[in-house]
């Protein structure tokens, strides 16, 4: 993190002369006018009239602070001091033109935010910077004269929409292709199985002659035994991988392998032992993967009855679904599990479609900003990576992050044009994320940073996790309301490596431009 924050201190530029203050948003100086000139990438020029009473308020401002810190002969600390003689002492330092350069800040700092929001309608972002050379205009500045200063500074773009024939809304009916996999029909048929095994009838059996099938379910006490290398009973397991009273259903894929086989045929009252084998996945390290004998009582039997997939039965499912609808959802529950291989694929298609029927400069400042922060994170992985902090301190040069803004900023202006229809279009289109997604996700990021032993901001991660989800949301509702050709490849054609990858590069994006949009106050 200190290697991050030296990259980051290292980049900022030092030739930008006049950086303006962070001050309330209260005109204690009053501005003549403001003419507006637009430029290129969404940067403007702003001609600031400043009268002398403007001027000399601020000067007198900086004066005043100055004379309350400075110690200079003849003087008490924090009395008043003619400003002829603090000028005269921070010349002495190397500063002669320093109090006319603190006034012109004082003056940039208060203006130049409200004449481009109150006098043009416009968000300033990044830093203003005076178009005359700062040196002659701090030369020339006289206190209680008139002045006029022309500033650049780049403001919030604007997106054009262009105007598509027979659609009402440019940014539906999208055109394009991509490829993915086929629908997973059986996944999809396993969902409705699912569901109807969960609202199963049950039945007891009478019949002392019964034996199990599949299908059935069952009460059954449990006690068990590791097993040793002859594959007979060994060390007795513990109480909480036995148990009483413990209902099994006689399914495929549902418990440790060897269970339900081996009660298949029992009858109730019986007693069977029954080798199995613990998953792998088991959280008990100890069982993970491991063989061991049961001993297996059924006490009760129960037949289990599926309901039919009716309207009716989707109305028990949730109030208002239809088995359409029911189906409907289960089907896109189904392909979002798939999603990650060909959401990439798909989520490309769309931002290649939108920059078709949209228009926006990126103003440099928004790019600079993100290079800078891409070009940090490389670094960093640098070092994670076992450079020494010395060879990477050797490419942290201004040079070296130019030629990289270079590579880069076609990238970012393309992720930011696609972030910035996507946050507008979910503005227009009133896209909301449910609460509860969004802390699905927080939950998850907490037990990682939990496990890791991390620190994080939960407020600026959760403002990335609400844009990157509200981002996604948007794609799914432009891919429904979409024309694209999607081109099914067979399993050998389907590469899922590859497209695993470039969901996580494409992830990564998202969140980028997420905290991007988060991040920049444009307030």
């Amino acid at each position: 993190m200190k290697l991050r924050l030296f990259v980051l201190a290292l980049l900022v530029s030092s030739t930008e002369a006049f950086v303006p203050q962070k001050v309330a948003f209260t005109r204690h100086l009053s501005l003549d006018a403001s003419k507006l000139e637009r430029l290129p990438e969404s940067s403007v020029k702003v001609t600031l009239s400043i009268p002398g009473s403007s001027t000399k308020a601020a000067f007198d401002k900086v004066c005043n602070e100055l004379s309350k810190t400075i110690t200079l002969p003849g003087f008490r600390k924090g009395s008043k001091i003619p400003p002829a003689v603090l000028e005269n002492a921070m010349a002495g330092k190397g500063g002669r033109y320093a109090l006319r350069t603190q006034a012109i800040q004082e003056l940039l700092g208060e203006l130049i935010e409200p004449a481009l929001k109150e006098d043009h309608g416009l968000e300033p972002i990044g830093q203003p910077t005076l178009e005359q050379d700062s040196e002659e205009v701090a030369k020339n500045f006289k206190p209680g004269e008139d002045l006029e200063l022309d500033v650049l500074c780049d403001v919030w773009p604007d997106i054009e929409w262009k105007e598509i024939e027979g659609q009402e809304k440019p940014y539906f009916g999208l055109k394009g292709k991509y490829t993915r996999k086929p629908f997973n029909d059986e996944k999809f048929n396993k969902a409705i199985n699912d569901l109807l095994e969960r609202y199963a009838e049950l039945a007891p059996i009478t019949d002392k002659d019964h034996e199990m099938q599949m299908g059935d379910a069952c009460i059954v006490n449990m006690e068990g035994w590791m097993a040793n290398e002859a594959g007979e009973k060994g060390e007795k397991l513990p109480d909480a991988a036995s148990g009483d009273n413990v209902e099994v259903i006689l399914g495929t894929g549902r418990y440790m392998t060897g269970l339900v086989e081996g009660l298949v045929g029992a009858k109730v009252g019986e007693t069977k032992e029954i080798k199995v084998t613990f998953p792998e996945a088991l959280k008990d390290k100890t069982l993970a993967g491991k063989a061991a004998i049961f001993d297996v009582t059924v006490a009760e039997a129960k037949t289990r009855t599926l309901p039919e997939l009716t309207d009716e039965f989707a109305e028990k499912v949730r109030a208002g679904l239809t088995v359409e609808s029911l189906k409907e959802e289960l089907r896109k529950a189904v392909d979002s599990e798939d999603s990650k291989e060909f959401r990439p694929a798909r989520n490309a298609a769309i931002a290649k479609a939108l920059a078709e029927v949209m228009d926006v400069e990126v103003p440099d400042t928004l790019v600079t900003k993100q290079a800078r922060e891409k070009f940090a994170m490389m670094m960093t992985d640098m070092r994670n990576s076992g450079v020494p902090d010395e060879e990477i301190k050797n490419q942290i040069k201004p040079e070296n992050f130019l030629k990289y803004k270079k590579i880069v900023k076609d990238d970012i202006v393309r992720d930011f044009k696609v972030s910035m229809a996507t946050d507008e279009i979910g503005r227009m289109e009133g896209v909301e994320v449910p609460d509860y997604q969004v802390e699905e996700q927080m939950e998850s990021i907490r037990q990682e940073a939990a496990e890791s032993k991390e620190d994080f901001d939960e407020t600026q991660i959760r403002s990335r996790v609400e844009a990157t989800l509200q981002r996604e949301a948007v794609m799914d509702l432009l891919a429904e309301n979409s024309n694209f050709e999607v081109e099914f490849a067979g399993e050998e054609e389907f590469d899922a490596e590859l497209m695993e990858k470039l969901a996580a590069e494409s992830l990564a994006r998202e969140q980028e431009a997420a905290g991007e949009s988060a991040a920049i106050d444009v307030a």
